[in-house]
């Protein structure tokens, strides 16, 4: 079982209790009426699948129900840190 630490509600609880909302980071584009379909599908759907730290949003279902961000690693499954949405992305050694 994966725990995941909630920094919002200071809160470390079993992943079933969280709700994963998709990679974080993602800009959306500064002029939405410009872009085609294929820009579209690119913002809407094209995500990037990195062998490594990944970058994701996650929120408790039954907690504070607030959005934050954490930094997993893909091959181990391991969450490297939680930290709230709008902070600074952290940054790992090589």
């Amino acid at each position: 079982m994966l725990l995941i630490h909630c920094p919002c509600c200071d809160q470390e609880l079993p992943e079933l209790e969280f709700a994963y909302a998709g990679e974080a980071h993602i800009s959306r584009p500064q002029d939405p009426s410009k872009l085609n379909d294929g820009g579209w599908r690119d913002f809407l759907f094209i995500r990037s699948n990195p062998r490594g730290v990944h970058f994701e949003r996650w929120r408790p279902v039954n907690g504070c129900g607030r959005f934050f961000n954490a930094a997993r690693e893909t091959i181990s499954d391991r969450f490297l840190t939680t930290y709230r949405a709008g902070e600074p992305v952290p940054t790992f050694p090589a």
